[in-house]
């Protein structure tokens, strides 16, 4: 192998490294959401565990998070808008990050 090849490689698996990271926090934060949203709600225990996967699962529908802050203000109605839903998510994001780093 050259160098060049051992370059290349290291690329790709911090390339791959970098993607299953970002999956993992996006997928934490899309739970910590769904927390939050049960507590709205007034959801506890296993309901509000339910929920959070729910809003996980949401996010596999189509590309990007707005199928996450759709199904997440259509459930809340009037309590949250989809404004105050992205902000959440962008706090959140912050903390599933800081979660997974500790976790490692």
């Amino acid at each position: 192998m050259t160098t060049f090849d051992d370059r290349e490689n290291a690329f790709e698996n911090k390339f791959a490294h970098d993607e299953e990271m970002k999956f993992k926090a996006e997928a934490r934060r899309n739970k910590l959401l769904g927390l939050w949203a049960a507590e709205k709600l007034g959801k506890t225990g296993d309901d509000a565990d339910a929920y959070a996967r729910e809003v996980v699962k949401a996010d596999f529908e189509e590309a990007g998070h707005e199928d996450v802050v759709r199904k997440v203000a259509g459930d809340l109605g009037d309590k949250s808008s989809p404004e105050e839903i992205r902000a959440k998510m962008d706090e959140l994001m912050v903390v599933a990050k800081g979660q997974l780093v500790e976790e490692h």
